[in-house]
């Protein structure tokens, strides 16, 4: 067993992707800094200095304190606290935490949602597939935002007395809905090509059922084009998550993501108190910038157009 595991690890080193990821300086800038939000965000509880969310630990005395080089700033506080005396960096970690979830979360969703219908619509055909594609026409006629506006305010109708408790799967339910096309047209075209291919014609002849067909033969060789676009998607639903709540209708303040963070940071910024919102956005900018860069060099890894 320790053999086969050495030889499998030993093979995926020496694979076209590893190389390609160990000759992209970015890409491995990139995966370092990911891979650093996700252990701060993952360890929150652990690695923050203070925990924003334990009442006991708050004092208003504290409050609007400066970074820790500014005049006023203690280093109990490196990053300065916002209006109620919780510490910036920690509730960096915390919201980071909260804005991954979703956004990962939203994106399974999606992924799941329009790779099933993308996947029904190039195999079956017809009037089937012509109904999901005009589903999917009219909602790419309208942008994301509106879209997980929309049922995030019809959550809100359905659940009025809870909606602070269920706000994450608000949020996750909103984003993941809006989503789900670019994963459907991407995987039908994917499909509508190999549907002719000889193994699935062959599949067919020996009587497999059209499910698993598309599951066991057609699926796996459409996963390229999902990968990528899901690993773009992380940073769009993140800041789609932080727009909804710099709108005020995402996550509670008792739980704040980065969005959340931000919006509350805004009303302080003109007067002088710029750090409460400035280092969350920095925050927010650094991960989304490292997801974007991945994705880009997981993109141009898997397209053998582009490779040397």
């Amino acid at each position: 067993m320790t053999t086969r595991i050495a030889l499998a690890l030993h093979g995926a080193w020496d694979s076209d992707l590893a190389w390609s990821f160990r000759h992209s300086p970015y890409a491995i800038v990139a995966a370092l800094v990911f891979l650093a939000c996700i252990g701060a965000a993952a360890f929150a509880p652990w690695v923050a200095p203070h925990n924003p969310f334990d009442l006991s630990q708050l004092d208003l005395s504290n409050s609007l304190k400066p970074p820790a080089w500014l005049p006023g700033g203690t280093h109990t506080f490196p990053l300065g606290t916002d209006d109620q005396g919780r510490d910036i960096l920690s509730t960096i970690f915390f919201g980071a935490r909260i804005s991954l979830e979703v956004g990962i979360a939203a994106v399974l969703l999606s992924m799941v949602l329009g790779v099933a219908l993308g996947l029904i619509a190039g195999y079956v055909g017809g009037s089937l597939d012509a109904f999901i594609m005009r589903v999917a026409d009219v909602q790419l006629s309208f942008p994301a935002i509106l879209i997980a506006l929309l049922v995030d305010g019809l959550a809100r109708a359905v659940i009025r007395g809870a909606h602070d408790s269920m706000a994450f799967w608000v949020l996750v339910l909103s984003i993941g809905v809006s989503g789900w096309v670019q994963y459907a047209r991407t995987v039908r075209g994917s499909t509508l090509v190999e549907k002719s291919k000889e193994y699935v014609q062959a599949a067919r002849l020996f009587g497999i059922h059209p499910l698993a067909i598309m599951a066991r033969h057609v699926l796996p060789n459409v996963l390229g084009p999902v990968l990528v676009i899901g690993t773009i998607h992380i940073a769009t639903a993140i800041i789609t998550e932080a727009t909804l709540s710099f709108l005020g209708v995402g996550v509670p303040p008792t739980q704040p993501s980065l969005g959340t963070l931000i919006r509350i940071g805004n009303d302080f910024l003109f007067s002088g108190e710029w750090w409460v919102t400035l280092f969350p956005g920095i925050a927010l900018v650094v991960m989304v910038l490292a997801i974007n860069l991945l994705g880009d060099w997981l993109r141009d890894a898997l397209n053998p157009r582009l490779r040397t």
